[in-house]
C-alpha cells in the first residue's frame, strides 16, 4: 500500500471548464480572486495545514500551500515565481531576499525547529538521540542506509550534517546516507523501510501519521545551530497573505506550532 506521505508535496492543478454559448452581461459576475500562495519550509506540513484550515475558518480567506525546500524557494522567489509570503527554515533566505530588494520588509521570526532521529518499525536501529547506537551500527554493519535532507540546499539537512559532525560520524556515515530533497522527502525515506532510519523534523515526528510509523529521539540542541525560522511578506502580498501573516502571532496559531514541537520566539 502506497504511503500517505508520498502524496505530501503536490501542488494542486488549476482547471477551468468553459461555458458553452454567449455570457449574459447582466449576469455575469466578477471572477473571485486567486487565493494567496505560501510558500512553507517542509517542516511545516502538518503544523501549517491545521493553522491554514482555522484561518479560513476565521476569516473565509484560502490560501494556496505550497511545501519544499526553503533554499530552492529562496532561488525561485529570486527569479520571479509568484509566492506571496515566504516561511522560511532559516533566516538567512528571508535576510538575503530582503537585501535583494524582493520582500516587503526583514519579516519576523516565527518559531524555533529541533531535530531527531527516527527509526522505522522493523529497524535494526534504536532512536537514541546522542546517536550512540548509530555510531555502533556504523562499526557493525547494521546500518546500510540513513536518511538526512539535502545539506546544500534544506536547513534541516545542514542541521543534521552539524549533529553528525558533533558526533564523529559524518566522514564514515556519507558512504551511506539518501538524501531527501527536504525534510518532509526525508522523513518518508525514514519511515518507509527502505533506510534503517534518518534524522528529520521534531514537527514532522509529532504527526500521528508519522508517529505510528517508529520511534523518534531528539538530538541536543547544543549540537548544531539553532534552527531559526523567520516569514517574509513579498511587496505585491494581498490583504489575505497579510491577515496570515498577522494570524499566525496568535495565541490560536501558536498553540498549534507549539502542540507541534516548534519553539515560540520571546516576544
Amino acid at each position: 500500500m502506497a504511503s500517505p506521505l508520498r502524496r505530501w508535496i503536490t501542488v494542486a492543478a488549476l482547471s477551468l471548464a468553459a461555458a458553452a454559448g454567449l455570457p449574459r452581461p447582466a449576469l455575469a459576475q466578477p471572477s473571485p480572486a486567486a487565493p494567496p500562495t505560501v510558500a512553507a519550509a517542509a517542516d511545516l506540513k502538518f503544523a501549517m495545514e491545521e493553522v491554514a484550515q482555522l484561518f479560513e475558518q476565521r476569516t473565509g480567506h484560502k490560501l494556496r500551500l505550497v511545501f519544499g525546500s526553503s533554499g530552492n524557494f529562496y532561488a525561485q522567489i529570486l527569479q520571479g515565481a509568484p509566492f506571496h509570503l515566504f516561511m522560511s527554515a532559516d533566516e538567512d533566505f528571508v535576510f538575503k531576499l530582503a537585501d535583494a530588494g524582493r520582500t516587503l520588509d526583514r519579516g519576523r521570526l516565527y518559531a524555533y525547529g529541533r531535530i531527531g532521529i527516527f527509526v522505522p518499525k522493523g529497524s535494526r536501529l534504536k532512536a537514541d538521540g546522542e546517536l550512540k547506537d548509530l555510531a555502533a551500527a556504523l562499526k557493525d554493519g547494521r546500518l546500510r542506509k540513513f536518511a538526512i535532507a539535502n545539506p546544500d540546499h534544506a536547513p534541516y539537512g545542514k542541521r543534521a550534517k552539524e549533529a553528525l559532525q558533533n558526533a564523529g560520524l559524518w566522514e564514515a556515515i556519507q558512504p551511506r546516507l539518501v538524501y531527501g530533497e527536504n525534510i518532509a522527502q526525508t522523513a518518508q525515506f525514514a519511515t518507509s523501510g527502505s533506510t534503517e532510519g534518518g534524522i528529520i523534523a521534531l514537527s514532522l515526528a509529532k504527526a500521528p501519521q508519522v508517529a505510528a510509523l517508529g520511534d523518534f529521539a531528539l538530538i541536543p540542541e547544543s549540537w548544531h545551530k539553532p534552527l531559526a525560522q523567520r516569514m517574509v511578506l513579498m511587496k505585491d502580498a494581498p490583504e489575505a497573505a497579510r491577515q496570515f501573516y498577522a494570524f499566525l502571532s496568535t495565541p490560536e496559531a501558536q498553540a498549534i506550532m507549539v502542540r507541534y514541537g516548534f519553539v515560540m520566539p520571546d516576544r
